[in-house]
């Protein structure tokens, strides 16, 4: 039976935190697509531009740049052409008290296991307090040893608040979340994901700022979407076309203000400017033959 987390609260009563103002990237000098994990990769072995998709990074990396944002760089492993997206490997936190720390992923395919000590050690170095998950609980998901967590790939913070949104599904499994929780002490809102191409939380739940977000309601079931609407004063929808082909949702905003995003989604940058929201469009197609685009190629931190 599923644990059920408290989700009838007012947002504002939960403890403020900062907004991380510092972002890690790993560069795509080992970039490709060399197995298939997810739908999105399905036809694109060996098929990515490397010089394009550095470009592409460079230009992702100064668009943070650009906006005031600190860019700290990762150099990319050999033999690990999924590292670039840095987003899954880790969850960095900051407690209400100024307590930093990180968790430590354990990812769902053997492809990606070896690159979790890459940012352990970054994190190391950075004096962030390491935690580990319990190695000794089995999972639902099947492909790794204990319970799967992909990191920010399915934990989201709400922006400037102790509150996790919390996806499983297909990378994470749900009871990951209870310990967190109770081991962290903030509550979580557990979203269950349903379309194998949203396999991740944040490639159809985009928080923009402490009460607009960004979905794509399809991949969600219906309490998922309630959930959203309930703790969200504003909930802007991409259309399928661009959530599923351009992951729309996929976009970031790391200051409230501005949104970076994939080049093309029409429909959602004319969402995003008519709620008051600056658009910065930028090409990732390349890393979207690998499943991933903004949010995946960055890891906010503290």
């Amino acid at each position: 039976m599923e644990t059920p987390f408290p989700t009838g609260f007012d947002i504002l009563t939960l403890p403020p935190i900062p907004l991380p103002r510092r972002v890690l990237m790993t560069t795509p000098t080992f970039f490709d697509v060399e197995y298939v994990i997810n739908p999105h990769m399905e036809g694109h072995i060996g098929g990515v531009d490397t010089d394009r998709a550095r470009a592409q990074w460079e230009a992702l990396r100064d668009a943070y740049r650009d906006l005031g944002v600190d860019v700290v760089v990762l150099e990319g492993a050999e033999g690990l052409p999924d590292m670039v997206f840095c987003a899954n490997q880790t969850l960095p936190y900051r407690t209400p008290g100024g307590d930093q720390g990180v968790v430590l992923s354990r990812m769902n395919a053997p492809e990606r296991h070896e690159e979790v000590a890459h940012y352990a050690r970054f994190f190391e170095d950075e004096a962030y307090e390491i935690l580990h998950l319990d190695a000794d609980i089995t999972g639902d998901l099947g492909s790794s040893p204990g319970q799967s967590f992909e990191g920010m790939g399915d934990a989201l913070w709400h922006p400037g608040r102790y509150l996790l949104w919390g996806g499983y599904g297909y990378r994470t499994d749900r009871a990951i979340f209870d310990g967190l929780s109770e081991r962290l002490g903030f509550p979580v809102l557990p979203l269950h994901l349903t379309d194998p191409d949203f396999y991740h939380l944040d490639t159809c739940l985009c928080p923009l700022d402490e009460t607009t977000a960004l979905i794509y309601p399809g991949a969600f079931q219906q309490e998922g979407i309630e959930l959203i609407h309930a703790h969200f004063d504003r909930v802007l929808e991409a259309s399928e076309g661009e959530a599923r082909e351009l992951f729309a949702c996929n976009a970031h905003s790391p200051d409230g203000k501005h949104v970076i995003i994939q080049r093309g989604c029409t429909e959602t940058d004319h969402q995003l400017s008519e709620a008051g929201y600056e658009v910065i469009e930028v090409d990732t197609d390349e890393f979207l033959k690998s499943g991933g685009s903004v949010f995946c190629m960055k890891l906010m931190f503290w």
